[in-house]
C-alpha cells in the first residue's frame, strides 16, 4: 500500500471506531443540541407573535424572515438600502413572506436609545415604524457621534406624518420599551448571534429555521426562501 494512503485510512478508521465505542455519548450530544434549538425556537415563536413586534407584510404569509439589527450598524444600513427592497418586492409584496424586525443594539452606547425610539414609533402604527426605520438607516451617521441622541431622535420622529409627538416623547423619555428591547437582545444571544444584521428564515409555524449572519446579498435569501416555498407547495 502506498504511504500516501496510510494516514487518511487510519484517520477514517479512527472516526469509525469512535462511533462504535461511544455511540451513546454522540447521540446524547445530538439530542441535547436539538432540544436546545427547539427550546429557543419556541421562545422565538412567542416573540414574533408578540403584537409589539414590527412586521412588514401579511402576518399569515408562509415564510417569515426575522431581522436582528442595530440602527447604528453600517452593514445593516447597507442591507436596508440594497437587499431589503428586493426582498420586499419579490416576496413580501407578493404575499410569500413577511419581515419581522427584532432589536439587536450592540454597536454602540446610543444604539439602545434608537431602538427605544423606533419601538415607541411602532406604538402608533407599524407603517410609521417602517418609515422611521428607513429614515434612520438612510441618515445614518458615525457610531456614537450623537446622530441618534435623544434630541435628534425627536427631530427624526417629527418627520413622520401623523405622529403624536407628545405621546412619542413621553414613551421615549420613560424608556417604556427597554425591557422589550432587552428581551430581543437576549433572544439574539441565545441563538449565538454576534453580528448585525443576523437573520432567521423559517416557516410560518416556526419550523425549519435557517440562519444568515451578516449583510448577505439578495441571492442568499432567495436560495433559502425559494427552497422553502418549493417544499411547502409539494
Amino acid at each position: 500500500m502506498e504511504k500516501s494512503l496510510i494516514i487518511p485510512i487510519l484517520l477514517l478508521l479512527g472516526v469509525l471506531l469512535s462511533f462504535l465505542l461511544f455511540p451513546s455519548n454522540y447521540n446524547s450530544f445530538y439530542v441535547n443540541a436539538q432540544e436546545n434549538n427547539e427550546m429557543h425556537n419556541d421562545e422565538l415563536k412567542l416573540s414574533i407573535n408578540n403584537s409589539n413586534s414590527p412586521t412588514l407584510g401579511n402576518p399569515d404569509a408562509p415564510i417569515t424572515i426575522i431581522d436582528f439589527s442595530d440602527f447604528q450598524c453600517f452593514m445593516c444600513a447597507r442591507y436596508v438600502k440594497i437587499t431589503e427592497p428586493i426582498i420586499n418586492e419579490t416576496y413580501i409584496q407578493t404575499g410569500n413572506a413577511n419581515l419581522v424586525f427584532k432589536h439587536f443594539p450592540i454597536r454602540g452606547f446610543d444604539s439602545m436609545g434608537a431602538s427605544l425610539a423606533a419601538q415607541c414609533i411602532n406604538d402608533q402604527g407599524q407603517s410609521k415604524f417602517w418609515k422611521f426605520h428607513n429614515l434612520l438607516y438612510h441618515n445614518q451617521g458615525v457610531i456614537d457621534s450623537g446622530w441618534v441622541s435623544k434630541e435628534n431622535l425627536k427631530n427624526f420622529a417629527s418627520q413622520i406624518s401623523g405622529l403624536d409627538m407628545d405621546k412619542f416623547v413621553e414613551c421615549l423619555d420613560s424608556e417604556k420599551y427597554k425591557e422589550y428591547v432587552q428581551n430581543d437582545l437576549e433572544l439574539a444571544k441565545k441563538f449565538k448571534f454576534t453580528e448585525s444584521p443576523s437573520f432567521i428564515i423559517l416557516n410560518k409555524d416556526g419550523t425549519d429555521p435557517e440562519y444568515l449572519s451578516g449583510a448577505h446579498p439578495f441571492p442568499s435569501f432567495a436560495s433559502i426562501i425559494d427552497k422553502k416555498l418549493e417544499r411547502l407547495n409539494k
